[in-house]
């Protein structure tokens, strides 16, 4: 009878900590999948192992930062049983301010002085998670952390289990390579056809 006690309060524990989590959670898993139903498994999938893990919790901790942990876990061992790394076409040193200067280079005129920021304005949410899913994983995940839920580096730092230093580099590496990746989105979608002057 205790451990059917101690068995139910675990799991009355586990869920009161997924609860408030949830929502966002699958925001993360779907800007990962870019597919609801492949984000429900991933959820699915992840609360599963979470739960059975739970007992390694440490309560008081970070509880979203070790579900968002397993998540990506689980999201990277599906992407390499997979062999489904994302396509990357010549997104390797894009310099810094790409967007800008593309935007620039191509005659779109901004009245605030920043053409890439019309360019932005233009696209689709659907047309930037294309762009993020471009990235090398190791920087689309940092990407999706830092500019789809707006997680501070500490937090990202935490999920990843890495140093803030990586976390920095990373994003910094992925913020050139999201440009350029932006770019070519832009122009597959003729975004940038119907801005130029």
């Amino acid at each position: 009878m205790p451990d059917g006690v101690e068995k139910q309060s675990d799991a009355e524990a586990f869920e009161a900590l997924l609860s408030p989590i949830l929502d966002a959670a699958f925001g993360m898993a779907f800007r990962l999948t870019r597919n609801r139903d492949e984000a429900e498994d991933l959820i699915q999938d992840a609360a599963v192992q979470a739960f059975h893990g739970f007992h390694t919790f440490e309560t008081g901790t970070n509880f979203k930062a070790w579900f968002f942990r397993i998540l990506i876990n689980i999201f990277r061992k599906r992407c390499v049983r997979r062999k489904r790394a994302p396509e990357c076409t010549a997104l390797d040193d894009a310099p810094d301010l790409y967007l800008f200067v593309q935007a620039s280079q191509a005659g779109i005129e901004a009245p605030n002085s920043n053409p890439a920021a019309i360019v932005l304005s233009r696209m689709s949410e659907a047309m930037i998670a294309e762009a993020i899913a471009a990235l090398p994983e190791e920087y689309q995940v940092v990407a999706v952390l830092y500019f789809m839920d707006d997680l501070r580096y500490e937090e990202i730092a935490e999920i990843l289990m890495c140093p803030i230093g990586t976390v920095r580099s990373r994003l910094h590496r992925g913020r050139k390579l999201l440009q350029k990746a932006l770019w070519q989105i832009a122009e597959e979608h003729n975004v940038v056809g119907g801005l130029k002057k």
